[in-house]
């Protein structure tokens, strides 16, 4: 299995980049437990899904800054609008 790409990540929805974020945890710890246990049949899975967790957690991020940054700027062009309306009454 090749380390996932962040193309395949970009496509999500944000509901399905948190499914996937909250599957690739239960995964990680699926595959703790076997470590744990000795019953890892694969060891380099353990850097597989840190990577992808880490590229989907990094886009889920991504896109709430995003969402704050387009917030904050309608709402800042809104409140100088009405500073501009006071200051001419």
């Amino acid at each position: 299995m090749p380390l996932p790409k962040i193309e395949e990540i970009r496509d999500l929805s944000d509901q399905e980049l948190s499914d996937q974020i909250v599957e690739t945890k239960k995964q990680l710890f699926e595959l703790r437990f076997q470590k744990a246990t000795r019953q890892l049949e694969k060891p380099h899975q353990f850097k597989h899904m840190r990577h992808r967790l880490a590229q989907l957690m990094t886009l889920e991020r991504g896109r709430q800054l995003a969402a704050s940054i387009k917030q904050t700027s309608g709402s800042g062009a809104a409140s100088s609008d009405s500073k501009s309306d006071a200051e001419e009454e």
